[in-house]
Formats: structure tokens, sequence, C-alpha cells
């Protein structure tokens, strides 16, 4: 086990009030080190992730244990996909700068409907009442998980500072859970207020020497929260691994 000790706790996110949090592994898998992972979700027993890049999109069904792809789709050459969640029976994907979302049958990947959006689409989540989208700014919109239309938004804030830059999302327990774009850190979101209560620092998770590339755009991306076994997975764009890990409080003020 690795005990992530959050030594730069000092990091400019991290503030008086907010506790931040470090990490034990409990797990490592293997991760295809070509995906350039911009949604996770874990579902059924099986992680459901979603790549981007012109050319390389794709919506995949992955086996936890092996990191093989045992289902896929490509997304048109022409979109950069993004972010990913589940309703339902159904998964919804993003992309990046065509103002259009993709929603899938989950067991046949089969293309149902479009839905449409302005601006960027960056990160998705869900739960039992809205679906959370975030555009790379500080705001996350609500939207209607039959619809898809924005209900309302709000911008998240740490101590009365926008956070900018949010990335992928997940639903934790109640908690939006949202990396931060080229930071090694998970912003913990009270999604009725936009609070941050919370920092994740996932420094020395895999550090950039041992990610075997030195792509800049190697950077941790992807939550995935399985709800049933309370197990929280994360990984990063063009990394060799997954891990499960474990949360620690490290610092309350």
């Amino acid at each position: 086990m690795l005990l992530g000790l959050a030594c730069t706790v000092g990091m400019a996110y991290a503030q008086a009030a907010i506790p931040v949090y470090g990490f034990l592994v409990k797990n490592t898998y293997p991760h295809d080190p070509r995906a350039f992972t911009q949604g996770l979700l874990f579902k059924d027993g099986h992680l459901y992730e979603s790549t981007g890049q012109n050319g390389q999109s794709s919506l995949r069904k992955v086996d936890l244990k092996t990191g093989r792809v045992l289902q896929r789709e490509m997304l048109d050459q022409s979109v950069f996909g993004e972010g990913i969640t589940d309703v339902g029976d159904e998964i919804m994907a993003l992309t990046w700068t065509t103002q259009t979302g993709y929603v899938f049958d989950q067991k046949t990947f089969k293309l149902k409907r479009k839905f449409a959006y302005k601006g960027e689409g960056w990160g998705l989540a869900s739960d039992a009442k809205y679906v959370y989208m975030s555009d790379g700014s500080a705001a996350i919109r609500v939207l209607d998980p039959k619809t898809l239309a924005e209900v309302r938004r709000f911008d998240v804030k740490a101590e009365g500072k926008p956070i900018e830059r949010l990335n992928e999302l997940e639903m934790v327990d109640g908690q939006l859970f949202a990396n931060v774009w080229g930071a090694d850190v998970i912003a913990r979101i009270d999604p009725n207020s936009g609070k941050v209560v919370g920092w994740i620092d996932l420094t020395g998770l895999l550090p950039p020497a041992q990610r075997g590339t030195e792509n800049p755009d190697a950077v941790l991306n992807g939550i995935a929260w399985d709800k049933h076994g309370k197990r929280l997975f994360v990984t990063g764009k063009l990394w060799p691994k997954l891990f499960e890990i474990e949360l620690i409080e490290i610092q309350r003020h």
C-alpha cells in the first residue's frame, strides 16, 4: 500500500477551512496506455470509459482486473469525445467543441439519439435526480435527465474563490467529485451550494516519470465510484495504470 501524504498540502487549491485528503492505494490494475481518458464510470461489474482525440474517440466497456477492452464504439472522426455518465440503461456522452452529445444503449452501444448544448463539453455525472455537466469553467450545469435541457447552473467556489478548469465528474455518496484539469487534485463539491467541501491531493499517485510518455496531456483524469462495493477508482489520460484508492483525511483546521 502507498500512503499519499500530500506534502504539497500548501497547494494553490487548499484553503484553511477545507479538509484535505490523501490516499491509500488498495489495488492497482492495468489501463490502456493509448486511452486518452475523458470519462470513467463503474456499473454492473465493469468499467465504462470514454476516450478523446479526433479520429480516436470511443466509448468502451472494460474488464477491471485485466484492463481488456470488451466492447468499443468509435465516434465519428470529426469529433473529440469527452465525459460520460449513465442514466438508467443509457450512457450519455459529450463532445468537446461540436456542441453535440450522444445517448447510447448501455448494452449494445447503439446510438439512440443526440442532444445539443451551447459551449464546450467536458465532464458528466448523474444522481437519482439530475445530470451534472462541466464545461472547463467554474460552472456546473444541471440537466434534466430525460430531456437533457438545462435546469440551472452553479459556480464551484472554495472559500469564495471560483475554481475553474473543472473536468471529469463523478457523484460519490451525494458529493460531486471533479478533476481539476492539469492538477493532481480532485475537488469534493456540495452540489446544492457549489461549495468545495474537501480536496483530494493525489500528488505522487503516478509520477510523470512513471506514466510511460512525455506527452504533457498525460494528466490525472478519470473518477469512477462503485456505489455497491464502496470502491473509488482513479486514472489519467494515457496512464498505464488504474488505481483503487481509499481516502485518508490528513489536514483539517
